[in-house]
């Protein structure tokens, strides 16, 4: 995985940890819905990144 993706998943991971919170700070239900898919989708890039790097090696 490259340095840029690395970071690119971590940022969309931050930024729905971030929103979750905020939802919850709000109480919207909604927000923090949307935050947890965009960790979720986080989550998978990493993990198709990380199978990719493994049958490289």
């Amino acid at each position: 995985m490259g340095a840029s993706e690395k970071i690119n998943n971590e940022a969309d991971d931050l930024k729905g940890k971030a929103k979750e919170g905020f939802g919850k700070a709000t109480d919207d239900d909604a927000t923090v819905a949307e935050g947890k898919a965009d960790q979720a989708g986080a989550n998978l890039k990493k993990a198709g990144e990380n199978v990719k790097d493994a049958f490289k090696k």
